[in-house]
């Protein structure tokens, strides 16, 4: 018998009262089957990742059409019981009023938050200037609130990701993000203790999302007593997947060996949590 399944207006309460204390982490999967095992761990929310979505379809980040993301949005946002935050990218859009459509029909889907990013893809002016930024997300912000208004709407600054790692500026950026709308603010590349506390300061009293893609010294405690209120990601769980698959696959390739499997999971215990979960959520 299939359990009781929280509706979307309750998990999008949910995602919103877990960006008011505290500090959680928002891993991200990039299938179903990544999703429910993440949910398995006791995970609050979940987030998707463009790069690692990406990455199944035979496509590197950010070269997906829209209606291939927001299927991908749906397909998650079903198979879990958790909030569940798009990676949106630039919103499929270059101008203000496209970036509203795409967002209307982000929700459509059911996820309880999204992105927009301020990078536009082009090496030569890799950054919308601050005016189109702000009109994006004003833009984000009015098809939410048409919608009924209970999507997070999460404002990103890609300065540090494009080569400008400008702090000032980033600070600057996400302030004027908030003042337009966004609900949490968000800009990757950041590592240190400092340019935390000073991004933290910076875009209070909204909360901060922090991104841990390497290998940290940083603790959840860490990051929690600097004020961050969540911490996600991205494509690094994907990329350690991959990175096992692509040391496991060059042993046999170039030697013929198969000690790459060494670590691998083992069939019956995939094929033992998989049989489980489909039992607890019944007949599709």
């Amino acid at each position: 018998m299939a359990e009781n399944r929280p509706s979307i207006a309750v998990k999008r309460s949910a995602f919103r009262q877990l960006h008011e204390t505290g500090c959680f982490v928002i891993p991200n999967p990039w299938d179903v089957g990544t999703a429910r095992y993440l949910q398995s761990l006791g995970f609050k929310a979940l987030a998707t990742t463009s790069s690692g979505f990406g990455w199944t379809k035979g496509r590197p980040d950010a070269a997906k059409p829209r209606d291939m993301a927001l299927a991908h949005l749906h397909e998650i946002v079903s198979a879990t019981d958790v909030p569940v935050n798009a990676d949106f990218e630039s919103g499929f859009a270059h101008d203000a009023a496209g970036v509203a459509e795409s967002v209307r029909l982000a929700v459509e889907t059911g996820v309880a938050g999204l992105s927009i990013e301020d990078a536009t893809g082009d090496a030569a002016r890799p950054l919308y200037d601050l005016d189109a930024a702000v009109a994006r997300i004003r833009a984000a912000r009015s098809a939410i609130d048409k919608a009924g208004g209970d999507v997070l709407l999460v404002g990103r600054a890609e300065c540090f990701l494009v080569g400008r790692p400008d702090l000032e500026e980033t600070i600057a950026r996400l302030k004027a993000y908030s003042r337009a709308g966004a609900d949490c603010l968000y800009a990757p590349g950041i590592r240190t203790r400092e340019q935390i506390a000073a991004l933290v300061a910076g875009v209070a009293p909204k909360p901060l999302n922090l991104l841990i893609g390497w290998a940290s010294e940083l603790t959840m405690q860490d990051i929690s007593a600097l004020g961050v209120r969540r911490v996600s990601v991205g494509g690094a769980l994907a990329r350690a997947a991959w990175g096992a698959f692509m040391r496991a696959a060059g042993l046999l390739a170039a030697q013929g060996r198969f000690d790459g499997f060494a670590n691998a999971a083992s069939g019956d215990e995939l094929d033992s949590f998989f049989r489980d979960d489909l039992a607890k959520r019944g007949p599709a």
